[in-house]
């Protein structure tokens, strides 16, 4: 007999979380309201404070929150077996998707009907990423001086190229002394916590802290470091260390560390990486992965996988290429997730203890504002080449810009483009119909007018 705890078995739980993963379409904020309505409204296990509480500590961590926000509560509900099985399950959905999507696109790239498939979901994904800008403005962007970091962080990776992490770092330093000296202008995410009413739930104790802090924080971190690390380990001695496998392991490990804000924010650090400093696909390629993520369940970060696929693929000595591919999906997307269940297992038993502190949301505030500049130069990035058949990387006075070809501007993308948004802002047409509707033009127009 499964064992159970407070009448909920673990088989129970189990087939919860695969449904959860399974409809966790659109992006983090969909992924948590399905969340919030099965496991607070549905099934009530979680309190209404309780999970506000748990979100607002994965909005602080690197990482995609919404799956780190499901490991928590599975580890609420059944200690770190629950909070493993949890975060595993929900990435497992997209991984598969993007696994076939990845095989399929590298054995049938040159059909018509695929080229017009990711044709219309480029165009489509245009007007999402300025969607994303909009939304996280509203909710970022409350004064004039948030306003100036998003401005300086757009500027800052546009023009200066300055490296995604330094734009980071940079904010969380100006949110934290800014937050000291004008706490009125920096104090903008002040989260959840003083919610006074909370709902009936299945698991209502605090689950016990640890009786030593240093003893908790050794073991927890050296056992995921080395879970995170020992894969690159073993593959740098069977391959060495300049193999493109550890070259992805070590970019993508890096990228995990620094995914403030939510997926789109590094996106833009990624793409820039992986087609133009180590050249493992193309602009146009990255854009596609970005339509396999947006339309498969899971969290958009998923795109990492696709990635690596194509990258290992093109250069799979010694493996064959179908292998390469498949070993670099496994590795970059176990090397993304594995510090989330780092830093969920060694701070959520300590989260109530960092909960509502000032000088963390001040910092947070400011790297919200940050993530609107980098999110606005993604999407510039992303429309200039698909709106443009060249796109070239030009110095001029010493600053580097992207200079699109006028003569090569595709009419055809620019209006397909143009009727997304129109869908999206103006209709409220969601996601993933419009994606999928985008995607059938797409495929049409390649079809029968060779575009």
């Amino acid at each position: 007999m499964a064992k159970k705890i407070n009448s909920l078995s673990f088989q129970e739980a189990f087939k919860t979380w695969l449904k959860i993963a399974a409809l966790s379409f659109g992006g983090p904020a969909g992924q948590i309201a399905v969340m919030h309505r099965i496991l607070v409204d549905e099934k009530k296990w979680i309190s209404e404070n309780r999970f506000l509480h748990a979100l607002n500590y994965c909005m602080l961590l690197p990482g995609p929150e919404a799956q780190q926000l499901m490991t928590y509560t599975g580890w609420l509900m059944f200690g770190v077996r629950g909070g493993l099985t949890a975060g595993l399950l929900f990435v497992l959905p997209g991984f598969l998707s993007i696994l076939a999507l990845s095989i399929l696109y590298t054995t049938f790239h040159e059909a018509l009907w695929l080229e017009g498939l990711f044709f219309g979901v480029k165009a489509a994904i245009i007007a999402v990423v300025i969607e994303a800008v909009l939304r996280i403005s509203k909710r970022a962007l409350k004064n004039k001086v948030m306003q100036s970091l998003s401005i300086l962080s757009f500027i800052a990776l546009f023009i200066f190229r300055i490296p995604f992490p330094w734009v980071i770092l940079t904010a969380a330093l100006i949110g934290f002394w800014g937050g000291k000296k004008w706490p009125e202008f920096f104090w903008i995410i002040r989260g959840h916590a003083d919610a006074e009413k909370d709902t009936v739930a299945t698991f209502e104790k605090v689950p016990r802290s640890p009786t030593s802090f240093t003893a908790h924080f050794f073991k927890t971190t050296s056992l995921w470091i080395l879970i995170w690390i020992a894969p690159l380990l073993g593959l740098s001695a069977l391959l060495g260390s300049q193999h493109i496998l550890i070259q992805q392991g070590l970019f993508f490990s890096k990228a995990a560390m620094v995914t403030f804000g939510g997926a789109y924010s590094v996106l833009s650090y990624i793409a820039q990486e992986a087609v133009n400093h180590f050249g493992w696909l193309t602009a146009g390629e990255m854009l596609d992965g970005l339509g396999m993520a947006e339309a498969t369940p899971g969290p958009l970060i998923q795109v990492v996988q696709f990635v690596g696929y194509l990258g290992a693929y093109r250069s799979p000595a010694p493996f064959s290429p179908l292998m390469a591919g498949f070993i670099s999906s496994l590795l970059v997307t176990w090397v993304t997730y594995s510090p989330c269940f780092l830093w969920i297992f060694l701070g959520a038993p300590y989260i109530e203890k960092l909960r509502g502190q000032k000088s963390l949301n001040c910092i947070l505030s400011a790297i919200t504002a940050a993530v609107v500049g980098v999110i606005a130069n993604l999407a510039v990035w992303f429309a200039l080449h698909v709106i443009f058949g060249k796109v070239a990387d030009t110095s001029i006075a010493g600053l580097q810009l992207w200079i699109p070809d006028i003569a090569t501007f595709n009419v055809a993308a620019f209006l397909l483009a143009l009727a997304a948004g129109i869908a999206l802002f103006r209709l409220k047409v969601g996601m993933i119909p419009l994606i999928g509707v985008s995607a059938l033009i797409g495929i049409i127009l390649k079809l029968f007018t060779q575009i």
